[in-house]
């Protein structure tokens, strides 16, 4: 009597490699999307008014507003220097790759830390409430924020966020193929083949390099 016994089929598990390149895989399509996001949200942010008041005019108020670029330019500022990091990144490789990565997650901090900075600023409304007073003393009064500020500083921490995973996964992320640089020595010269004489328009192109068509190669 005959036993016949069932053999599973060999079960292929994953290498280390294919693990760590699924993870630069994932990590890097996260950290554009945080980086694209974050700053996006902060330049759409800063045109927002963060801070609202009034200043006495002629025995009457006026109403003034401050948009977050009349606080502080830092924010807009650092998140284009965030978006230009975040594409320099492909660019550059080891140690390069390692400084654009930290440079990006600075520029997410610094604009975090400036738009709460400017959340009870109220310089940029003082500075309008004179030019409209015609007063160099006065002031703004009844102020109020909004939350433009706060908001701001959460776009920021995505740019930070895209950094950080920059500075943890990047060595595991692609670079700008080297096919397209130049390494200084000379490129081969196609081989040219003589024109047709059927095809005066060839004859013409030989011309205009400063060839002899009649000449046989």
């Amino acid at each position: 009597m005959e036993y016949v016994t069932a053999v599973p089929p060999p079960r292929t598990e994953a290498g280390p490699e294919a693990a760590a390149a699924a993870s630069g895989r994932r990590s890097l399509g996260i950290a554009l999307l945080l980086g694209a996001i974050g700053a996006a949200v902060v330049l759409m942010t800063s045109g927002q008014t963060w801070a609202e008041g009034t200043v006495a005019v002629g025995g009457g108020t006026v109403p003034l507003k401050a948009t977050g670029g009349d606080v502080t330019g830092l924010p807009t500022a650092l998140a284009i220097v965030g978006l230009a990091a975040l594409v320099a990144v492909f660019a550059v490789r080891k140690a390069g790759r390692l400084l654009v990565s930290a440079l990006l997650a600075l520029s997410g901090a610094g604009a975090a830390a400036a738009a709460l900075l400017g959340v009870s600023d109220t310089s940029a409304l003082d500075e309008k409430a004179a030019k409209t007073a015609g007063d160099t003393s006065a002031t703004i009064d009844a102020v109020t924020h909004t939350a433009w500020p706060y908001i701001t500083a959460a776009g920021a921490v995505l740019i930070l966020l895209a950094g950080l995973l920059a500075l943890r996964y990047g060595k595991l992320w692609p670079a700008m193929s080297g096919r397209y640089e130049r390494d200084g020595s000379p490129r081969p010269r196609a081989a040219r083949t003589a024109p047709d004489p059927e095809r005066p328009e060839e004859i013409w192109k030989a011309l205009d390099r400063g060839e002899d068509p009649t000449r046989e190669e």
